[in-house]
């Protein structure tokens, strides 16, 4: 009769250079798991933290990875029966590898060096590391045969069959893999090709939080010719079980997959929680102007550090509305934030008369719009200084891609939690809220979109319908189509120009701009690599 055998995935948040950290929380699930388990799967350089990017340039970073593995192998000497697959990086005869080691009882059983290495996106591993060649992959627990591939390694044949071809039962996967849209579908998709139809099951461990731009969603699993057999939790650290018998994994508890709009607004709350908590901020400010795009990063920021750690800012002009002011106050009553005005008028008069022999003659335009927005950053970012806060824009993916935004005012801060979502989603996620939560009053959904700079002024007297623009931009900016193709599809030839020319304008301020989680298939940051100076006809 086979012998069961008890896999605890490893769900673990790591920080990128957090050695320290990073060991003690490997070294915490070892400790569990060693209580019923035979294997302890960990993500992908889960000992360094994904991706360390130019800390791998570094031999003293290379070194010391190198005895925190050296503290794990130790460790293990307390659990004899407990295999800990813990992923690393190391050199060897002058190459670097994106390795995972299996320790067990003090001893290093096997080391496997990731084979395929992603090199686009946020993605740069041949810019560090070597792939790893033909080499043993397998080890036995029982009477069971696991194989090791890494991430990448499953997204081609390759890896995959050589476990096989060694006698792998179940393979193994650790993981460092961002959440976009769609790619929890995506994966699934790539290992019932490539290790499933190869007759082997599959456990699949990710990593979860956030590093900088970049959230890793969890949601690891378990899978086989019948599906999903077991999946953790989405987006958070969690430690979960898969038993396997008779070389095949046996079902369990299956998290179930929350609608896309809910993994989409987890992604931003989770990228913002760990950007500010990882940093050491100690709350959050932003502007809040009674519009819908500050409205929903109150609420994101609400459910990343808390209400007690917020401060929202209504800076009015006169040019601000009632209905902001109304809508801004309510919005941070219902939310149980810290609420402040501060009239940006003051300022605005002192600046104009500071710049009036300068300005003498020239019609007032674009210039004292800008003013404003940049009054406004000043306050923020004082705050921001005086309280150890972090400020957190509110512009959204439309407005970034096309420019409708201003340098040092609007787009003054440390995160831009919506830098990756377009208007017509941010719209989307405060009416999923709304109707489980009733977050913001109907007025912030329903009225025109206005930065309110001026007289009457609305979104729509600078910027084509979000509508049409978002999927103007979705076509170029995700799915790499041109100007004939996206005309092709329906849209008007001079909406298409004119987009594309304020994309093209607008590369130099997103250069500026803070980072921001990535959400979609292409972001702006790691993903997007345009020149500021480019004279090519979009």
């Amino acid at each position: 009769m086979s012998e069961r055998i008890i896999i605890t995935l490893a769900q673990l948040n790591q920080t990128a250079g957090d050695l320290q950290g990073n060991t003690a929380r490997i070294l915490e699930a070892a400790g569990k798991a060693a209580q019923n388990s035979d294997i302890l799967l960990t993500p992908e350089l889960s000992v360094c933290g994904y991706p360390p990017e130019d800390l791998l340039l570094m031999d003293s970073f290379i070194r010391d990875c190198g005895l925190k593995l050296e503290e794990i192998r130790t460790a293990s000497e307390a659990w004899p029966n407990l295999a800990i697959l813990v992923g690393h990086p190391s050199r060897r005869e002058g190459k670097l590898y994106n390795c995972v080691s299996v320790v067990k009882g003090g001893k290093i059983l096997l080391c496997y060096e990731k084979k395929e290495l992603p090199n686009y996106g946020v993605f740069d591993e041949a810019r560090y590391f070597s792939p790893g060649g033909e080499q043993k992959q397998v080890f036995q627990i029982k009477d069971t045969v696991f194989g090791i591939a890494v991430c990448e390694d499953v997204w081609f044949e390759n890896a995959s069959k050589a476990a096989k071809a060694q006698g792998a039962q179940i393979l193994l996967i650790p993981n460092a893999s961002p959440y976009e849209e769609g790619k929890l579908n995506q994966r699934l998709e790539k290992i019932k090709n490539n290790v499933i139809a190869l007759g082997m099951d599959a456990v699949y461990v990710n990593m979860a939080g956030a590093q900088d731009e970049i959230v890793f969603d969890g949601a690891s699993f378990a899978c086989s010719q019948e599906g999903v057999l077991a999946r953790l939790a989405y987006f958070g650290a969690a430690l979960g079980q898969v038993a396997v018998e008779n070389g095949r994994v046996v079902k369990g508890a299956v998290e179930p997959q929350p609608e896309a709009v809910e993994l989409l607004y987890r992604a931003l709350v989770t990228g913002f929680r760990d950007y500010v908590q990882k940093n050491k901020f100690k709350g959050i400010v932003l502007g809040l102007s009674g519009g819908v795009d500050s409205a929903l990063v109150l609420k994101i920021a609400v459910d990343a550090v808390g209400a007690d750690n917020t401060l929202a800012v209504m800076m009015p002009s006169v040019y601000t509305s009632s209905l902001s002011r109304r809508d801004a106050q309510a919005l941070a009553d219902r939310l149980g934030v810290r609420f402040e005005t501060i009239s940006i008028q003051d300022g605005y008069s002192a600046f104009e008369f500071m710049l009036a022999r300068q300005f003498q003659g020239k019609p007032k335009d674009v210039t004292e719009e800008n003013l404003q927005a940049r009054i406004r950053g000043v306050i923020l970012m004082a705050i921001s200084n005086k309280f150890s806060s972090m400020v957190a824009t509110t512009g959204n993916k439309s407005e970034m891609a096309v420019g409708y935004s201003t340098l040092y005012g609007d787009l003054a801060g440390g995160y831009a939690v919506l830098k990756d979502v377009y208007k017509t989603q941010v719209y989307e996620i405060c009416r999923w809220l709304n109707r489980a939560q009733n977050v913001f009053p109907e007025t912030i959904l329903t009225r025109p979109p206005t930065a309110e700079l001026r007289e009457n002024q609305k979104d729509q007297d600078s910027l084509p319908d979000y509508g049409v623009l978002d999927g103007i931009l979705k076509r170029f900016i995700e799915e790499r189509e041109d100007a004939h193709q996206i005309v092709k599809a329906g849209y008007k030839h001079e909406d298409v120009q004119r987009v594309l020319t304020m994309l093209q304008k607008a590369e130099y301020k997103r250069r500026q701009s803070p980072i921001g989680p990535k959400v979609t298939k292409v972001a702006f940051g790691r993903d997007w690599r345009f020149p500021v100076t480019d004279k090519y006809k979009l």
